[in-house]
């Protein structure tokens, strides 16, 4: 998985970078299901997260959040995407 992470209208702080890859590793049981995740992050009074997934199979995934907390915003990203994810490898499954 190729993983592209960018900031709009600010800088990414280290321990802002750091905590972005440790919740990353939630989705690393599908590691092999995605092409590439692209994941931007605007700051404008509150945080914009926004994800788009890549599938091996051509489906992709979208899922956006936003809150004033940096990491209240990325974990409301990170569990819709977790589920999105998850939903995906099981339909995927199911066809074989």
């Amino acid at each position: 998985m190729t993983k592209s992470i960018s900031a709009n209208g600010f800088t990414l702080k280290k321990d802002q970078s750091d905590l972005i890859n440790k919740k990353l590793q939630r989705i690393d049981y599908a590691d092999d299901l995605i092409i590439d995740l692209i994941l931007r992050v605007k700051e404008d009074k509150k945080f914009f997260f926004d994800i788009t997934v890549n599938f091996r199979w051509g489906a992709n995934a979208h899922v956006a959040s936003d809150d004033f907390d940096f990491a209240a915003a990325l974990n409301k990203v990170m569990d819709v995407l977790d589920q999105k994810v998850k939903k995906e490898k099981d339909k995927i499954q199911e066809k074989k």
